[in-house]
């Protein structure tokens, strides 16, 4: 039987590291400030002191850099995690992710792995602005050949950190900072959660909530305000956006017959719009009423904690959506 412990999300995400590192060789970290705690948080406390700077790479300012140094030790049989304090820099870093490694199994015939994690974190709010505050995730889960996962529970931090890294080809792994001291209790042992499977965290008959990340949390918070008002709201975590559990999605809106999306990405051509897209294709007889989304507008993030207030979404916005299609 296994034993459990309450752990943080960012500490879930710092143990799987740990096991990890300590059971193949092969896995290795690099990034900026992985040695920082202002930078990764407590995500790779202890790391450097157990594994030496030939494993914890602290690397200068240079994302493609770092990156494409990353994808060519993959190539070369290693299992590099590449972490990015910032997601909104992962900009820099498109060509070797992008135009190498997601094309790289696939251009050699499946003959070459190139089992690399691609870690990105999110950092929003305190009036960081527009150039600070992106989620990059709807980009990322358009390209074949990454696979793009979004924990919003420390159980799943750890879980799919340690997925992703046995997983033989790219995967992008975006955890949100807003995340890091929700606690729960996470088992001590190396596990997996699946890449490509969702989980109902809340079961529910009026009304289907599909959210990823952090807007899980605020949708379960949505869910138990709710239900005081008689409404029973499912609420399906994601868990991973590229590839999409399809047949979750479909299955709770056959029995829900309403659907309302919540993502923390902008609104045109993102995660939202692909859900939504799939179930006006596939299960539009089961609705009910149409589908809403709730979505950052199409707007750049403001430096103001007042517009603050207005840009981000909660779990009032999603209250006031699920409230209008019933």
């Amino acid at each position: 039987m296994s034993s459990h412990r309450k752990l943080s999300y960012s500490l879930a995400i710092n143990e799987a590291l740990h096991q990890t590192m300590a059971a193949d060789p092969s896995v290795f970290l690099i990034g900026q400030g992985v040695k920082s705690p202002w930078y990764v948080g407590d995500t790779a406390q202890g790391l450097l002191e157990r594994f030496g700077t030939d494993r914890v790479i602290d690397t200068p300012v240079s994302e493609n850099a770092m990156t494409g140094a990353a994808v060519g030790a993959a190539l070369a049989g290693m299992k590099p995690v590449v972490v990015h304090p910032r997601v909104d820099f992962m900009f820099y870093a498109f060509d070797p992710i992008i135009n190498e490694a997601a094309n790289w199994y696939y251009m050699n015939g499946g003959k070459l792995p190139v089992p690399v994690v691609f870690w990105g974190i999110i950092n929003r709010g305190g009036e960081q602005a527009a150039q600070h505050s992106q989620s990059l995730h709807g980009m990322f889960a358009q390209v074949p050949g990454l696979k793009v996962v979004m924990p919003a529970t420390p159980y799943d931090a750890k879980g799919l950190m340690i997925a992703a890294i046995r997983e033989p080809n790219p995967v992008v792994f975006i955890d949100d900072r807003w995340l890091y001291k929700l606690e729960e209790p996470v088992p001590e042992e190396i596990y997996e959660v699946e890449i490509g499977r969702g989980n109902v965290v809340r079961p529910g008959n009026d009304v289907t909530v599909v959210a990823s990340s952090f807007m899980v949390q605020e949708s379960i918070k949505a869910a138990e305000m709710l239900v005081k008002e008689g409404i029973n709201v499912e609420v399906v975590d994601l868990r991973t956006i590229k590839p999409l559990d399809e047949n979750l999605i479909l299955a709770s809106v056959q029995k829900t017959g309403r659907l309302v999306v919540v993502d923390g990405g902008w609104r045109t051509c993102g995660l939202a719009a692909e859900v939504s897209a799939l179930v006006s294709e596939r299960a539009f007889g089961a609705l009910k009423a149409p589908v809403v989304r709730i979505t950052l507008p199409d707007c750049p993030a403001p430096a103001s904690a007042i517009l603050e207030n207005a840009y981000y979404r909660t779990s009032t916005d999603i209250i006031r959506a699920v409230k209008s299609i019933l």
